[in-house]
């Protein structure tokens, strides 16, 4: 099996999800960030006590952006010829095959994936074992 060409530890600033405000006292608020946009409110003015706010000192660190944990990045293919452009790239991208790829396609493109050594994230999927 291929292995990433440098394994980094990925840092994450934080791992929890940012809160709506008063998505807990209200049922048909739901709880997905939205920016508070109130002119009195208590959360857009940041004062001390209230929700933290998405901004850009929780992005993550530049080099570990979009890593996988296994340390390869997400290359989405559709067809054998995105797949071979990875042949060069092999220990940095790991091919995602594409969603709307059926069964028959997939195979084959998990058959030329193993002869390129591209490692394939989502292999297994609609993938049946073959009856004798």
């Amino acid at each position: 099996m291929v292995s990433p060409a440098r394994k980094v530890n990925i840092v994450k600033k934080r791992t929890k999800s940012f809160v709506r405000v008063q998505s807990d006292r209200f049922k048909r608020v739901g709880a997905s960030w939205r920016c508070p946009r109130g002119i009195d409110s208590r959360t857009r003015r940041r004062f001390k006590g209230t929700r933290p706010h998405p901004k850009i000192g929780y992005g993550s660190n530049k080099n570990t952006r979009f890593l996988l944990p296994d340390g390869f990045r997400k290359f989405t293919v559709h067809n054998v010829k995105d797949l071979e452009s990875l042949v060069m790239l092999n220990r940095t991208y790991a091919a995602e095959i594409a969603q709307n790829i059926g069964a028959k396609k997939r195979v084959e493109l998990v058959e030329r994936a193993k002869q390129l050594s591209i490692k394939v994230v989502n292999a297994d999927a609609r993938v049946r074992a073959v009856e004798n």
